[in-house]
């Protein structure tokens, strides 16, 4: 079969992908004393045994070069309260880290504090994809924190929103 000469135009491309509504999570590790981080909302569990986990990240990311040379990193899985350190994170530069209090992880990865889990993991393997390289973590440890909100944070057409639960569903 030959190749699709079909132009897919990126925004009308970037629109549709929007109507699949995602979890928020940050990525953080620690490289060279400095905890490092960003948003990212392609995540998703790739195997049980072992357990593995994988994101995308931009090629262009400032932030997983320091990442890939710690060879580790966490995911917070961010609770419906935690939308201001989402933005924060999806911030160029270097305050993403102001006013946010986290601990350290097992494998010495920076945990936020509120987010509903995180999982700490080691990365396995890269593969480049377009302007984008997919990685994937190999689960480490994880925790199930006693945050106050029990609600993922989800971003659906271009925005937050709310998980509206229905009982007996």
């Amino acid at each position: 079969m030959p190749p699709s000469t079909t132009t897919i135009e990126p925004l009308i491309f970037r629109e549709a992908l929007g109507h699949y509504a995602s979890g928020i999570t940050v990525i953080t590790s620690h490289f060279e004393n400095e905890p490092v981080g960003f948003t990212c909302q392609s995540f998703y569990s790739v195997s049980m045994n072992p357990p593995l986990v994988s994101f995308s990240v931009m090629c262009s990311s400032a932030s997983y070069p320091r990442i890939r040379q710690a060879g580790r990193f966490a995911v917070n899985i961010l609770s419906d309260e935690q939308a201001g350190i989402s933005n924060q994170f999806a911030r160029k530069g270097t305050q993403k880290w102001q006013g946010i209090d986290w601990q350290t992880s097992p494998l010495g990865n920076p945990v936020i504090s509120g987010c509903l889990h995180w999982l700490d993991c080691e990365i396995h393997a890269e593969y480049a994809a377009g302007d984008h390289m997919i990685v994937i973590g190999e689960v480490k440890a994880l925790n199930l924190q006693e945050a106050v909100a029990t609600q993922p944070l989800l971003y659906f057409k271009g925005q937050y929103c709310n998980l509206e639960v229905h009982e007996g569903a």
